[in-house]
């Protein structure tokens, strides 16, 4: 449909009254009967319709009958109001109400008869559907879209009428059918086919002629009457399919291609469109139930190790991470590192990885061997309280457009997606946590909800487009070819535009309704690893974050959702620090030469006792081992032994064992016996003895070493090699400066300019504020006044566009009579940039060849040059 239909559906013309007794006439006209709420209702649900503000209501109602903003509606619809919209489609057109209800068989069902009016309603109010109760209209893309083709099988399963399906039926064939199906002859193919229509719309004498059928011709109709309605026959049909066809129960539409029209599929159907209307949600069922304080224990818990598996991911690319691909992304081989390394599946640590960067906490460093690093807001992430940096995390989650869960999956080019890369990017992904998550909040405290009843709950919210179900064969058919017929498993489709590929872990998906089903899926996995919920209920933290309502034991029943997200962040905060484990400032000393941490230590203790020993193992406890390589490392910093045994000393609740205390001074008595220089590189030591003992090691073979005085070794390789060539033959070399001054070696973090955080890819326009809507709907009305406004018959002549013209010594002296009597006038006025307006004034100046007064079209007092006025009209008595 072209935007020519589009306007005549919407176009009111001028002078004509908004509307008449029995309704309205347009879409325009059923928009300009609402009042500001309406219209605002409107612009909240389809915020596409402001993007820019339209002129007029007759503008607005052309927009909203645009197919790409209707597509974009339908999309938004529930299960109930689809099949509502679905079941108008094959209405008569217009409807009225009861033949609605009927259609969905409300008469039997109470649910439908209760739910219909608020799906009606719901329509209405998006402008999907206009008109009164008993003249229903779909808006006419929404009919185009919604109605059964070969192409695209409606959702009802419902096919052609049958003035439809016999459009290009020759006159002869259509008598032949009248005749064999018991109706007298017609004189023309339009009287036939109306013959035809009351027949099958007759109950009395359908159920007649259907008495008359074989068995395994009902046989036939029962395997289309729920649709797909179309199938394929061979050129000598079976005698069930040839005695249909004859009596035009089947209709052919193509030489091999028969469908069953839509009046008998009704009759077949007890006069429903729809097979199983579904006028209520799904509810929710309970897994199991837990006490609350039992659930944000567990939360807790998880939200404690997924800030520690955060930082330890961070800590470890502390001097430069992996490289970064040239398309973007990290690695598979790197992904499986950074796996191991967390001791966690690679879809779990693609996870963190995507957190991680989603919160602004990871970046590339932009440098000519890019790789990855931490960003400087890590450093201040880590000095927040770690309730707060909890927040930060799951914030950032829940607005992130990236997907992790599509790492490993494919794009619409058949390249692998991979972690940090590109095309990560679902706009639906934040909608359908909050949705997730908002259900979860439904249920009491600590209560659990089972997967598939929620996964079926978003499903009723937002619906898989139509499927028409698998086409049927009849007995003696073949299965159908491809091409305009409808094939097995057929689904309907809407929009005909390129939908971007959502490639799914493990198997690719191009249907919106699929991903959103994943990733629900994912945000169940996702909320559990990051302490949203515990034991799979939400969290009381949780809900404070989300801004929903507390449990009544963690807060007073007035207090609610609604608050704003800063305070939020402080709510939640403020109910997970108790929770969590406190700092400990000391740790347990053992003797077979390892520490255990009881709890998470305070930072300073925590990378201090990081350089002097390696990590055994995690858990409730940190186990620590002091190795010989550990020591040297923190002799390496330039701390000494005294200063080692002071710092355990100061830090171990129990006495310093004496097996660490012999480590750490072996270890110190050999750490800088040996010195390490640039020439290329040297060794030097007062022990010549110690020196041949090298030189005579078979190992040092690959340093390349000669003597060049008795306590002097050169080597043929660069300082760094030659240390930890040394290292590795069981030696505590030091380094040394051009002075001769021992290098103490830091681990300077390495850290990424400053980067903001990837920018969610938002889902359409955003949701307007009220301000923004009061102003729009505010210069709508504006702009329909002075569009609609009743003018006298002009005296002067009027441009194609609408705009009047007159001469400039009469649009001057018409805008001096209206300022000095203050009526209205309409001008046609051009601006700079040469677009061409027409607008309602009451000029209150006019000076200086520029007249000043309130624009009614724009709402405010304007000032317009008088030689981009094109021409002035007074406007009729009753409109002044």
């Amino acid at each position: 449909m072209g935007i020519g239909e589009l306007d005549r559906e919407a176009h009111v013309p001028e002078g004509r009254p908004s509307g008449t007794a029995a309704g309205p006439r347009t879409l325009a006209e059923a928009l300009r009967a609402r009042g500001d709420d309406g219209l605002a209702a409107l612009l909240r649900a389809r915020p596409d319709l402001l993007g820019p503000v339209p002129n007029d209501l007759t503008q607005l109602a052309t927009r909203a009958g645009t197919r790409a903003s209707v597509v974009r509606a339908l999309e938004r619809l529930d299960r109930f109001s689809l099949q509502v919209a679905e079941t108008l489609a094959v209405a008569p057109d217009p409807a009225p109400y009861p033949v609605v209800r009927d259609l969905l068989g409300g008469g039997d069902v109470p649910e439908i008869e209760t739910a219909l009016p608020r799906a009606v309603a719901l329509l209405r109010e998006q402008a999907l559907v206009w008109g009164e109760d008993d003249r229903l209209r779909l808006v006419r893309t929404a009919r185009e879209l919604l109605s059964p083709s070969p192409q695209h099988p409606s959702p009802t399963g419902l096919g052609p009428t049958v003035a439809e399906a016999t459009a290009g039926m020759s006159p002869g064939r259509l008598q032949e059918i009248v005749a064999t199906a018991g109706l007298p002859s017609t004189h023309d193919p339009v009287s036939a086919v109306a013959a035809l229509t009351a027949l099958f719309t007759d109950r009395d004498r359908m159920g007649a002629l259907l008495d008359t059928a074989p068995p395994e011709a009902l046989a036939v109709l029962d395997r289309l009457v729920w649709g797909p309605p179309y199938g394929e026959v061979t050129a000598k049909p079976t005698p069930p399919v040839g005695w249909l066809r004859d009596r035009g129960l089947l209709l052919p539409v193509s030489p091999r291609t028969v469908v069953l029209p839509r009046e008998v599929a009704l009759h077949l159907r007890g006069g429903r469109a729809h097979r199983a209307p579904e006028p209520r949600a799904p509810q929710l069922a309970v897994a199991r139930e837990y006490g609350p304080q039992a659930v944000d224990g567990a939360a807790a818990g998880q939200a404690y190790a997924a800030l520690a598996t955060v930082e330890e991911l961070l800590k470890s690319w502390d001097h430069g991470g992996p490289a970064v691909l040239r398309a973007g992304g990290l690695s598979v081989r790197d992904l499986k590192r950074t796996a191991a390394a967390l001791d966690v599946p690679e879809p779990v640590a693609a996870f963190w990885l995507e957190l991680a960067y989603g919160a602004g906490l990871l970046a590339s460093d932009g440098e000519a061997d890019e790789r990855y690093a931490p960003t400087p807001a890590y450093d201040d992430w880590l000095d927040q309280p770690p309730a707060e940096r909890w927040a930060r995390l799951v914030t950032a989650w829940l607005a992130a457009t990236r997907t992790p869960g599509l790492v490993g999956g494919q794009d619409a080019k058949g390249r692998t997606l991979s972690a940090l890369g590109p095309d990560l990017d679902r706009a639906a992904a934040p909608e359908v946590r909050h949705r997730v998550l908002g259900l979860l909040a439904t249920l009491e405290p600590g209560t659990a909800a089972v997967p598939e009843s929620l996964l079926a709950r978003l499903r009723w919210e937002r619906p898989t487009r139509g499927t028409a179900g698998s086409a049927s064969r009849a007995p003696g058919a073949q299965a159908p070819a491809p091409g305009p017929t409808a094939e097995p498993g057929a689904a309907g489709t809407w929009a005909s535009e390129a939908r971007p590929a959502a490639p799914a872990h493990p198997a690719p998906s191009r249907h919106p309704a699929d991903l959103r089903e994943r990733l629900a899926r994912w945000v169940l996995d996702d909320a559990e690893l990051l302490g949203i919920t515990g034991r799979g209920a939400l969290s009381t933290a949780a809900r404070a974050l989300l801004n929903l309502p507390l449990a009544k034991a963690a807060a007073p029943a007035a207090e609610g959702g609604g608050v704003e997200p800063e305070v939020a962040v402080e709510r939640a905060a403020e109910l997970l620090e108790p929770l969590l484990p406190q700092a400990v400032d000391h740790v347990l000393l053992q003797a077979d030469l390892t520490a255990v941490a009881p709890g998470p230590l305070l930072r300073p203790l925590a990378e201090a006792l990081a350089v002097l020993a390696d990590v055994e193992s995690k858990g409730g406890a940190t186990v620590y081992r002091f190795t010989p390589g550990s020591v040297r490392r923190a002799l390496d910093t330039g701390l000494s032994a005294s200063d080692l045994h002071s710092f355990l000393g100061a830090h171990a609740r129990t006495p310093v064992p004496q097996p660490l205390a012999y480590l750490i001074d072996d270890v110190a008595r050999k750490h800088g016996h040996l010195r390490i220089g640039a020439a290329s590189a040297y060794v030097r030591c007062d022990d010549d003895a110690l020196l041949g003992e090298i030189l005579a090691d078979r190992r040092s073979a690959a340093l390349r070493l000669r003597r060049l005085a008795p306590t002097v070794l050169a080597a043929q390789t660069d300082p760094t090699s030659l240390l930890e060539g040394l290292r590795s033959m069981g030696f505590a070399p030091a380094a040394e400066s051009a002075e001769g001054d021992v290098l103490i070696t830091r681990a300077d973090a390495h850290r990424t300019p400053p980067r903001t955080a990837p920018a969610p890819v938002p889902d359409g326009p955003p949701a307007p504020d009220d301000t923004l809507l009061m102003a729009a709907v505010r210069a709508i009305r504006a702009g329909d006044r002075a569009a609609t406004a009743v003018r006298k018959e002009p005296a002067v002549p009027v441009t194609a566009g609408g705009l009047p013209r007159t001469s400039a010594a009469e649009t001057l002296a018409t805008v001096q009579a209206a300022a000095m009597t203050g009526t209205a006038v309409w001008i046609g006025y051009v601006t700079a940039e040469g677009a061409a307006s027409q607008r309602v004034i009451a000029p209150v100046r006019v000076e200086g060849g520029f007249v000043t007064g309130y624009d009614h079209t724009a709402d405010e007092v304007r000032t317009y040059p008088l030689h981009r006025i094109t021409g002035v009209a007074e406007l009729a008595d009753e409109e002044v």
